[in-house]
């Protein structure tokens, strides 16, 4: 069985290896200097270019989507991906993939998907995400946070959660309650400003992030890669080294790999 691994693409593109199982997240294939359409006449201009392309992936077995922008899944992702390959995001956004052509299925917060591999399963459950707050709430597509649980002859392995470009708040209580093992989070950051409102976590609410879900190890994305984002990886790092809880934190450049031992599991309260 290959070992468990997360590797940063840049934005929140990631390939995540879970057992036999792979698992492409928010492709994100543009290059520096090209425009990601944002909606609502949005836009920002990437500033990094990517470690992952379409070319080089290996075979997939699920594509999560935490929501239908152009910085998560662009024109490259719509036009060079496997459209058979499942693609698992919100309702909404898997009704307009779905005519584009893609085997996507559109999952509502606390449902799963699972996916079978010999004496191995692979279940994606959408978990409740806020991407913002008040009248820019109804701006912006609905987002969905993604708890991945490999289990191997019916026994949790691994878990690993994917935030989803989400605010902090009483969801990730529920998230917490449901879910005490947490043994990854990839923790979408950046502080995101859209028409002068946060639409994704800076580093206090990264801290935050932590102490309500409290992951063994954490894997911050979408930071820097776009002009919009305005908290950088620097502050998040210094916030958590600065804590009491001593987080373990695993900050990989882009194209670098996360391995995931088996001493990565969730922390007491």
């Amino acid at each position: 069985m290959e070992s468990d691994s997360i590797t940063f693409g840049g934005t929140a593109t990631t390939l995540i290896r879970l057992g036999s199982f792979t698992v492409l997240t928010d492709p994100n294939f543009l290059h520096r200097g090209q425009r990601a359409y944002l909606g609502k006449g949005l836009w920002s201009r990437r500033l990094t270019d990517p470690a992952i392309q379409p070319a080089g992936l290996p075979a997939l077995d699920a594509i999560v989507l935490s929501h239908l922008h152009g910085d998560h899944f662009d024109r490259i992702a719509r036009r060079l991906l496997d459209r058979s390959v499942p693609l698992l995001t919100t309702e909404q956004a898997a009704g307009r993939l779905k005519r584009y052509g893609f085997a996507a299925e559109g999952l509502p917060v606390w449902k799963a998907h699972e996916q079978v591999l010999g004496n191995e399963t692979l279940t994606v459950e959408a978990l409740p995400g806020t991407h913002a707050r008040g009248v820019l709430r109804a701006l912006l597509p609905p987002v969905m946070g993604s708890l991945l649980v490999h289990r191997v002859d019916g026994k949790v392995r691994r878990t690993v959660y994917l935030s989803g470009d989400t605010l902090t708040g009483d969801h990730l209580d529920e998230i917490r309650r449901r879910h005490p093992r947490i043994d990854a989070a990839v923790v979408h950051l950046g502080g995101t400003r859209i028409l002068f409102n946060t639409v994704t976590m800076d580093a206090a609410q990264g801290l935050d992030f932590l102490r309500r879900v409290r992951p063994g190890i954490a894997v911050p994305v979408h930071y820097d890669d776009y002009r919009v984002m305005k908290s950088p990886l620097s502050d998040f790092l210094a916030a958590t080294a600065a804590d009491d809880d001593h987080w373990r934190i695993a900050a990989p450049a882009r194209g670098e790999t996360v391995r995931l031992s088996d001493a990565t599991v969730g922390r007491e309260s």
